[in-house]
């Protein structure tokens, strides 16, 4: 019969432990995917003192119970020593059939990581306050705003979620209320009254440059069309009989893709909006001033858009300038500005406090 192995204090070793010639104990195992593991510490058990100038850790014994317990879950040791990075690369690319707007923040996300130390780290070692931490950090000393935080938790909680569904970790460190952790520093929208509306269209139409806007932007005004639904109008959606708009999709541009046609951004999303007599006239204007090239330009089986540029592409124009739908939104907040800075008399008004500087 062998003799069993003891430590320097003469207690009796289990299978796959030594204690080393420094003090160190030392616990060999083969994880899950049959690769040999070790792990170390200065205390065999939990009532072990930790050696005079050494970093107190679990007991050998703690990490061994650890290490059967994870195994009994089947959960992989060291998460597969995959990193944040890696995780968040592996959940977006499960993530077939999404926007390409949603792809675009998927990348965003993962700019971010591949440059912050965070991303290389071991999803295994990320807590729920290193991940609070994180956070903080990218608020703070990153200054970015809460809407980017959001967006960027949005991506990190499903994905660390995806591991523990996969027995990688046992918890998911994201899944935690966002505004108990960072300030919402959220800019809240308000609507703008009736006579600043006036006041604002009154000096569109009266500017002797942003005047060729004019019908658009009261078009978009009277019926709360997103930018991107009436860029993509076409004149069959526009029904003059029934007094009708029908809105179904939204007209979309990335630059590898060029021009696509998108659902609208919710199932309610899908519409009629009932003309009244002014947006009518606002509609047959621009159609009047339409200048159609000679081969009408399709996009996703859809064509007859209002507005096209000089090369014939589209576009919103209305005396040759060319105005994408990004640009649109310019327009608007350039007409802003040239609305609070020529006309003083609008100074003093509430549209001053409504139209804020965007961000």
């Amino acid at each position: 019969m062998s003799e069993k192995r003891r430590d320097h204090r003469g207690r009796i070793l289990h299978n796959g432990e030594i204690q080393l010639s420094d003090g160190r104990y030392r616990f060999k195992y083969v994880d899950e995917m049959g690769k040999e593991r070790c792990v170390y510490s200065w205390r065999l058990d939990h009532n072990d003192a930790t050696p005079k100038g050494k970093r107190r850790t679990l007991s050998l014994r703690e990490m061994e119970k650890k290490i059967q317990a994870d195994h009994f879950e089947q959960i992989a040791r060291n998460g597969g020593n995959m990193t944040v990075l890696e995780l968040v690369e592996k959940y977006t690319s499960t993530k077939t059939g999404v926007r390409p707007t949603t792809v675009a923040g998927y990348g965003t996300v993962i700019n971010l990581l591949k440059k912050d130390p965070f991303g290389k780290r071991r999803i295994d070692t990320v807590r729920i306050s290193d991940a609070k931490c994180w956070l903080i950090h990218l608020q703070q000393v990153e200054k970015k705003s809460y809407s980017s935080i959001h967006s960027i938790r949005g991506v990190l909680r499903p994905a660390f979620q995806l591991a523990v569904d996969d027995d990688l970790i046992r918890k998911n460190s994201f899944q935690f209320q966002l505004m108990e952790v960072v300030v919402n520093d959220s800019v809240t929208r308000e609507a703008i009254s009736r006579a600043e509306e006036r006041k604002f269209l009154r000096f569109v139409k009266e500017d002797p440059h942003f005047c060729r806007y004019y019908e658009g932007i009261y078009i978009l005004f009277k019926t709360g069309l997103r930018i991107s639904e009436f860029c993509g109008l076409p004149i069959s959606d526009i029904d003059f009989k029934e007094h009708t708009i029908n809105i179904d999709h939204q007209l979309q541009k990335k630059s590898k893709i060029g021009y696509y046609i998108q659902e609208t951004k919710t199932t309610s999303g899908t519409r009629k909006i009932l003309m009244t007599a002014d947006v009518e006239e606002c509609f047959r204007k621009i159609i009047e001033k339409r200048n159609p090239p000679k081969a009408e330009p399709m996009v996703d089986g859809k064509s007859g858009f209002l507005y096209f540029d000089k090369n014939e592409s589209i576009c919103y124009s209305c005396t040759g300038s060319i105005i994408s739908n990004t640009s649109f939104r310019s327009i608007i907040i350039l007409t802003k500005y040239r609305c609070l800075s020529l006309h003083r008399m609008y100074a003093d008004t509430p549209i001053a406090q409504i139209w804020q500087n965007p961000e």
